[in-house]
């Protein structure tokens, strides 16, 4: 009975523990009864989505990239050093074609470095917003706490031992501080680890930079040491002007009249007199080969495989068949879409969709005979190889094309480069990138087949939108 009384008369510290167990409200109760008017709830904020936030930050790491690009050039001194290689190679279209499968490939793996380093950052940037976020949601507990503390600072305890009065308020001061201190340290340690943590997500992500920064350097390099190759192979390869032009308006003259690929494929087969001719070649070398002893077959495909196939060829080194599991899809990017998904227009896929970097190399996913080389219908700009066996590959949604009908290419060999931004085609129907997109269909004695089977271990999986 005495000990509430003599509480009330003094006034004893109330703590208010709120929702959050570490915000703790500090204040002297006045002598009279505290009314405090209930609040309503506020509405909790919905978790923010990982996947969208993810492709938001991939879109700004894109963006900025893209501005770091255009600032990167080559010095005099480097530009003059690649110029001189290029002059200092043998001028023979085998070593020409030689060195420019190598330069493709050297081009489509810092291509996937820079898109690795893409996705490092995006994840890095997401995992600092969080802390970040999380950090500024926590400013109003940490206010609470540290008002409470400047409220006892201005009322220090007294001292003890001098008055019974003095004695109760330093108890009241201890009960207080017993409250408050633990939640106040664990807030404490809280705080310090997420600024480590920030910190060394700041740093990671500055040496990812520097270092994305060297390989889009290098890669800038690299593709021009291909367009100088690409300009030798031109003139190594460039018969009559007139007659390729000639050649190439036929071309476009049956691509208009053209109502499918299987007509498309016919008619450059039988009226293109360098497709015609180059076809019949090929057909006669693989015919030669199916004449091959087993003994015979199988010598040659050890040689093959022990080194590079001969670069004289004219026909693909292996049957088609045969490539289940070897071929790398000929762009460096995310899969889009799959063979047999939904298209956006209430159709199956009869390809699938890969979306790219801008100016992105494309190579010949297998030897074969350029059967076309083109704009086709709603395609766009379209390359079909024969690559024998009665299967067709098709690539559309290229920018620029960098070979030409009637030529006989082998693996790996660049053909195209894609462009800044995804192509309006019908191939490309729905799909949520404006990124270059690259679409690719096999097709076997003229009918769609499923690509997966084909491709390296590395290259498959399930497709994936990238917004």
């Amino acid at each position: 009975m005495i000990l509430p009384a003599i509480a009330a008369g003094v006034g004893v510290a109330v703590i208010v523990m709120s929702a959050d167990p570490f915000i703790v409200r500090a204040q002297d109760a006045a002598p009279e009864a505290v009314q405090s008017a209930p609040q309503p709830a506020a509405e909790p904020a919905p978790p923010p989505d990982p996947a969208a936030e993810l492709a938001a930050k991939r879109d700004q790491t894109r963006a900025e990239l893209e501005t770091l690009s255009k600032t990167i050039s080559l010095s005099t001194d480097k530009v003059s050093t690649l110029q001189q290689s290029i002059a200092d190679l043998e001028k023979s279209t085998e070593s020409i074609r030689q060195a420019l499968i190598d330069s493709a490939a050297r081009r489509k793996a810092l291509e996937k470095q820079i898109l690795e380093s893409e996705k490092k950052l995006a994840d890095l940037g997401v995992k600092e917003d969080g802390i970040r976020r999380s950090l500024h949601e926590r400013r109003g507990l940490l206010a609470e706490v540290l008002a409470a503390l400047q409220r006892m600072g201005r009322n220090p305890p007294p001292a003890l031992l001098v008055t019974p009065d003095d004695a109760l308020g330093s108890v009241r001061s201890a009960i207080l501080l017993g409250a408050v201190v633990p939640g106040i340290r664990k807030e404490t340690d809280k705080l310090a680890a997420d600024l480590a943590s920030l910190a060394a997500l700041q740093t990671a992500s500055a040496a990812e930079k520097t270092s994305l920064t060297a390989t889009m350097t290098d890669g800038i390099e690299e593709e021009r040491r291909m367009d100088l190759l690409l300009a030798e192979n031109d003139k190594l390869s460039r018969s009559n002007a007139a007659e390729l032009g000639a050649e190439r308006k036929r071309s476009e003259e049956l691509a208009g009249k053209a109502t499918s690929l299987e007509g498309l494929v016919a008619s450059m087969e039988s009226e293109i007199a360098s497709v015609r001719d180059a076809a019949v070649a090929a057909r006669q070398a693989e015919e030669n080969r199916k004449l091959l002893t087993d003994e015979q077959r199988a010598q040659a495909k050890a040689l093959a495989d022990s080194g590079v196939p001969d670069k004289n060829r004219i026909a693909p080194a292996y049957p088609f068949g045969e490539l289940k599991a070897k071929l790398e899809v000929p762009v460096t990017g995310d899969i889009l879409r799959q063979f047999g998904d939904a298209d956006g227009t209430g159709h199956e896929a009869m390809g699938m969709t890969v979306a790219a970097s801008p100016e992105t190399v494309v190579t010949a996913p297998a030897d074969g005979l350029v059967v076309f080389a083109g704009a086709f219908r709603s395609y766009g700009q379209m390359i079909i190889l024969d690559a024998g066996d009665g299967y067709h590959l098709v690539l559309s949604g290229m920018d620029t094309i960098n070979t030409r009908q009637g030529k006989f290419v082998f693996s790996g060999e660049p053909l195209a480069v894609m462009g800044a931004k995804r192509v309006a085609s019908a191939t490309a129907l729905a799909l949520e990138t404006n990124r270059p997109t690259l679409y690719i269909e096999f097709r076997k004695d003229g009918k769609p087949v499923d690509s997966r089977p084909w491709w390296t271990a590395k290259d498959t999986g399930k497709a994936r939108n990238d917004s």
